[in-house]
């Protein structure tokens, strides 16, 4: 894997990037300073240099995907899809977590929450997914007891506070989310807490980008996600470059995107499939080694349903037989009906890539930001909220 720096496509010096320390959180959150560069990675006259250069570059028609729901976001943001040389195209993945969520999962966390003395605790961006009757901000309003908290140790506050009460957590997110929860359950094991669990949902990036593949949308390379390869590293996506397809770790800033999509045009051209790792201000190539031994200790990995992609093997965590204790889909037997999907909606199609957001024919219309039928309008990583938002589409609210 290589640390590379964009080809010339632009006549400014790029702005210097400064390393973080082996334990520093990623660079859009480590201070001061990286405003400072986050500001100057944001500059019209570099970005104009960097677009006018990438369209200058040799025509080489590719579809690239992103797989990350903050990258989608920046790519809508900055109407960066205009500064694309002819030929190329930009598509969404599964890349925002509360999206991929399958709605079997939402609609057992939302009847753990109908059980008696249980304390359901989530982020506040899964309380508006719909599940197939209700959603979590639905059923608080019909008497469930639903915590929106920060952190998930703030769940495991709530059980220390109440232990009368099960606080059962909802466990989504990324590997970039994971650590979190492990820290958690290990604190919550220091400290004999009984009455707290989890609903473990976590998904991994690097096999559902196999899956696709394998599937059948067209992928020349990946833009891949900046805040989870601070944690896995640049390394664990050689899979998916042995296969042929280039990938580029990249930051979250307009310039940041702009430099990787020149990075895979430049493999493409070449005919080379390589690892490289634009946002070396963060990641490492073998990432965040004390990170991935919690993962390795509470979790193990095992196959998990994807919204639109299907059951993926081994792209999930489930808890280890040492943690057994805390999870509550052991804890708790719940006999649901199958789920079912919103009628009409193709969020599936979205998150793999297979269509826009506005060839659903929910999009703008039954389905908004503030009404919103499908994941991916709700999440403010979706890929439809951010069509929505950024594209003149509407005027969200």
């Amino acid at each position: 894997m290589k640390n590379r720096k964009a080809p010339d496509i632009s006549n400014k010096k790029p702005t210097p990037q400064p390393q973080l320390g082996r334990e520093q959180a990623p660079a859009e959150r480590a201070g001061p300073r990286e405003g400072v560069l986050s500001e100057a990675l944001r500059n019209p006259g570099l970005l104009r240099g960097l677009a006018e250069r990438l369209k200058s570059m040799p025509a080489t028609p590719a579809t690239l995907m992103e797989v990350c729901g903050t990258h989608t976001v920046a790519i809508a943001r900055y109407g960066l899809r205009e500064a694309l040389p002819a030929g190329v195209r930009l598509i969404s993945g599964p890349g925002c977590p509360v999206c991929v969520t399958p709605q079997e999962q939402i609609d057992l966390f939302i009847a753990l929450g109908g059980l008696e003395g249980v304390t359901l605790a989530t982020f506040g961006d899964m309380m508006r997914v719909p599940g197939t009757e209700r959603s979590l901000e639905q059923a608080r309003a019909e008497g469930a007891e639903v915590l929106v908290v920060y952190s998930p140790m703030d769940a495991v506050e709530a059980a220390a506070g109440n232990s009368d009460r099960q606080v059962v957590f909802f466990g989504i997110g990324f590997e970039t989310t994971a650590p979190a929860v492990a820290l958690a359950i290990l604190e919550a094991q220091r400290r004999g807490l009984h009455n707290f669990s989890v609903l473990c949902a976590h998904k991994l990036i690097p096999p559902a980008m196999m899956a696709l593949l394998d599937s059948e949308v067209k992928v020349d390379g990946f833009i891949c996600p900046g805040h989870v390869s601070v944690i896995i590293g640049g390394d664990a996506y050689r899979p998916v470059a042995e296969r042929g397809k280039p990938c580029v770790v990249t930051g979250f800033e307009p310039a940041d995107v702009l430099r990787a999509v020149a990075l895979l045009l430049a493999q493409i051209a070449e005919g080379r499939a390589e690892v490289e790792v634009e946002y070396s201000r963060a990641v490492r190539p073998e990432g965040n080694r004390k990170a991935q031994e919690m993962l390795a200790r509470v979790f193990r990995a095992s196959d998990a349903g994807w919204r639109g992609l299907g059951t993926i093997p081994g792209s999930g965590y489930e808890l280890a037989e040492e943690f057994a204790e805390f999870d509550a889909s052991r804890r708790f037997r719940v006999d649901l009906p199958p789920a079912v999907e919103p009628p009409g909606c193709r969020c599936g199609e979205v998150l793999r890539g297979m269509i826009d957001p506005p060839e659903c024919p929910l999009f703008g219309e039954a389905c908004t930001p503030r009404r919103p039928v499908g994941a991916c309008m709700v999440s403010s990583e979706g890929a439809c909220q951010a069509h929505y938002r950024y594209r003149g589409e509407g005027t969200a609210t």
